[in-house]
């Protein structure tokens, strides 16, 4: 019998019976408890956990968790309204080790302190991230001129996306010259990786999130010292540089240029969409995939197959680890008398590193990478590689020097599903252990059952699909609330893409790669279209399948933390008794869940667009210039398949704006144009507008330009007469990547902003209405 099972009886009472920690009994008469008989089973619950806490430490479990307490410290930093003090978050933390180093003698004093520090760590790590990146941002929309290095160019069907390391920077708001910048161009681009361009470019600040606790990335531009987006106006001419560009840029642009290269030989022999999918395969170039194509592997649930992630990266090590070790084992003297087995993991360190570098090195690689030479690494010091504590340690680096990826879906379901994988690889060692140890037949029909199903689940095509099961239940909860989504035929999937990464991706990469430069690599890339038009056939059939894609609406925003603590309870402890703790973590999570706050208006940050449900149920997008994007997020956190293009009628727009009725009757309007809030001011219950609207504007609810800088995006929900707000901002929040607005005004001031606080365009909109 499990500790999970005696905890279970113990607080239970099966069985109208009860052992105290001296071996008596007392018998419960019809079934009630009496105050004594609790307090017995609350003991034996206490001794119970007290053993398996034993056993926890002898395996080192506790130390996982602190890797946990850090990442803790990461979300508290990124929860905080108003930026920390760097000294006082190193000084904590100094003084927490200290005290740490000073208890060691006393257990509970030392563990509490020791997760205070790492909690502590993971904070100061967060802000001490955010001063090493630091960089200027565009305040608002502006056009100057532009010089700089390009730092990569990702092509598409027409046009292309670059980003720019800015040189100079002139006639942009408030003379702003940011790091980088990231830009669009309508034409065939005449530069590549490594030149330097002038150019005229419209720029605006990232995009900030669409949705209160939605996708920010205006924070995620602000990490990769990203300090404009837009696009390019007019001709780009290619120029000298005023100095030469330094040795790193040089290096990666030179890749890019060998990455832009292989990506187009590969699309031009395989062509259209498989052509796309093979290009970002090899090369990690995404951009050339059409929105049909992304749409159809995303229903299907296999949208890794176009990421560079940890499979890819764990096959490329495998690939140089057993192919270099086999090839010394070839000679007896060298198998018998050298390492010959670190010899391989150390060359397949390095050729992981170069698939890192060929594929772009982006942040989701990176972290695979990571993980996979840790993992390496272990093998050379003669240390248990597939181990839980090396994924830990892949955690704890990236929280100490790349914090704020634990925000994002990449870091989530990667450590997740791998947590997930180790957590099944030692269940599988403990079952092989004991069977060894006991090696008599099983007794009675329970016993035959569950040696029958251990067996299935150990070997064969059982112990794949098992370890799928359990690598997609632990993301599951980070697919729904990432990206308000679940693909119930994950399971089919899955297999599918490692089948086709296994056989043919990674192979084909590494092989054509290397005859590329001789002009060898054309049946490569035709063999590798033979899986591809395989995968997109099958992905076809699965997303046309009933209940495909099915649609989650937005979660409470404290409900993801307690389905993480679920999942991590259940692949971080050993012992069942403590595993159990999972499940009244998952149940809150699974109430937060169901409990997300609904809205029946989301206004955009810029005020641009909103979106408003009508009396029929459902969303409805206003504005003509509505971000598709934005209308996605909207329609997703709403749990609403609907495309952006198909959530338009019930509105009624022109060229000064749009009206529309709200569920619950009342008028909202989006102005677009000055002239319209004479009659829109009048009529409408709520106003939106991404100008200022004028002091007389006498509509009981106005969101403009003013209240959106202090509010970013917002939502609505409508009570009866009474209106639930939930902004993106929280009050005199100021975050270098969400700055407070320059000015602000209490509620009711009227008096007039100065030229300065308001764009030319909207200067006379702020006159009182006749």
């Amino acid at each position: 019998m499990t500790v999970g099972v005696k905890l279970f009886l113990h607080l239970s009472g099966t069985g109208h019976f009860l052992k105290d920690v001296s071996g008596t009994a007392e018998r419960h008469e019809g079934g009630r408890v009496s105050s004594r008989a609790f307090s017995l089973r609350m003991r034996g619950a206490v001794e119970i956990l007290r053993a398996s806490l034993e056993q926890e430490r002898a395996l080192r479990r506790p130390f996982l968790w602190l890797i946990v307490a850090a990442g803790g410290g990461v979300v508290l930093y990124f929860a905080a309204e108003r930026e920390p003090s760097l000294a006082l978050c190193f000084g904590a933390l100094a003084a927490l080790a200290i005290l740490a180093m000073r208890t060691r003698r006393h257990a509970r004093a030392h563990a509490l302190i020791l997760a205070l520090a790492f909690l502590v760590g993971g904070f100061a790590s967060g802000a001490w991230r955010t001063a090493r990146v630091a960089a200027p941002i565009v305040p608002r929309i502006g056009v100057g001129e532009l010089t700089g290095f390009v730092e990569e160019v990702d092509l598409r069907r027409a046009g292309a996306r670059f980003i720019l390391r800015v040189a100079s920077a002139e006639g942009f708001p408030d003379d702003v010259v940011p790091a980088r910048v990231r830009l669009t161009t309508r034409g065939d681009p005449s530069f590549s990786a490594g030149d330097f361009i002038g150019f005229k470019a419209r720029l605006m600040p990232p995009a900030r999130a669409a949705l209160p606790g939605g996708y920010d990335f205006a924070r995620d531009a602000f990490f990769a010292r990203i300090g404009g987006v837009g696009n390019a106006l007019g001709r780009i001419e290619t120029m000298p540089p005023p100095d030469p560009a330094p040795f790193s840029l040089r290096f990666f642009a030179g890749v890019d240029r060998m990455r832009n290269a292989l990506a187009m030989r590969v699309y031009r022999i395989i062509e259209g969409d498989a052509g796309a999918i093979a290009a970002a395969m090899v090369t990690g170039k995404r951009d050339l995939l059409s929105d049909d194509a992304k749409t159809l592997i995303r229903r299907a649930g296999i949208f890794h197959i176009i990421t560079i992630s940890g499979v890819q990266m764990t096959l490329v090590a495998g690939i140089f680890f057993v192919g270099f070790r086999r090839l010394l084992a070839m000679s007896q003297t060298l198998a018998l008398n050298y390492p010959i087995k670190k010899w391989a993991a150390a060359v397949a360190m390095i050729g992981a590193i170069l698939y890192d570098i060929g594929t772009g090195s982006r942040v989701g690689t990176e972290r695979a990478l990571v993980m996979t030479l840790i993992m390496l690494a272990a093998v050379l010091f003669d240390r248990p590689s597939l181990s839980m504590r090396n994924l830990a340690l892949a955690a704890l680096f990236i929280i100490a020097f790349e914090p704020e990826a634990l925000l994002g879906a990449s870091f989530q379901l990667s450590f997740a599903a791998v947590a997930a994988l180790i957590a099944v690889y030692e269940w599988r060692g403990e079952y092989i252990a004991r069977r060894r140890i006991d090696d008599r037949a099983p007794r009675g029909w329970w016993g035959a059952l569950r040696e029958s199903v251990g067996e299935r689940l150990l070997h064969g095509p059982g112990a794949a699909i098992f370890a799928t099961l359990c690598a997609t239940s632990a993301t599951a909860s980070f697919m729904a609330n990432d990206f308000h989504e679940l693909s119930p035929y994950v399971l089919i999937g899955n297999p599918l893409t490692l089948a086709i990464i296994e056989f043919f991706a990674v192979p084909c990469a590494l092989v054509g790669a290397a005859l590329y430069p001789f002009g060898l690599d054309g049946f490569i890339w035709r063999y590798l279209k033979l899986g591809i038009d395989l995968v997109t056939y099958l992905a076809g059939l699965i997303a046309s399948a009933p209940g495909a894609s099915l649609p989650v609406k937005a979660f409470a925003p404290w409900a993801i933390l307690f389905l993480a603590l679920a999942v991590l309870s259940l692949v971080l402890w050993r012992t069942w008794a403590w595993r159990a703790l999972a499940i009244p973590l998952a149940l809150i999570g699974a109430m937060g869940a169901r409990s997300g706050a609904p809205f029946d208006l989301a206004v955009l940050a810029t005020g641009e667009s909103a979106a408003l449900r009508l009396s029929s149920g459902q969303l409805a997008v206003m504005g003509q210039r509505a971000s598709v994007f934005a209308a996605e997020q909207w329609l997703r956190a709403d749990g609403d398949a609907r495309a952006a293009s198909d959530a338009r009628n019930g509105v009624a727009c022109d060229a000064s704006g749009c009206v529309a009725k709200a569920v619950d009757g009342r008028f909202v309007a989006l102005i677009a144009e000055r002239g319209a809030f004479l009659e829109d001011c009048a009529r409408a219950a709520v106003v939106v507008t991404p100008r200022y609207a004028p002091l007389g504007c006498a509509a009981p609810i106005v969101i403009d330009r003013r209240k959106l800088s202090e509010t970013g995006a917002v939502s609505l929900r409508f009570k009866g007469d009474a209106v639930e707000w939930t902004t993106a901002r929280a009050v005199d929040e100021d975050r270098p990547w969400s700055p407070a607005p320059h000015v602000r005004r209490k509620p009711g001031f009227t008096a007039r902003l100065s030229d300065e606080e308001r764009s030319e365009e909207d200067a006379r909109a702020m006159e009182p209405l006749e």
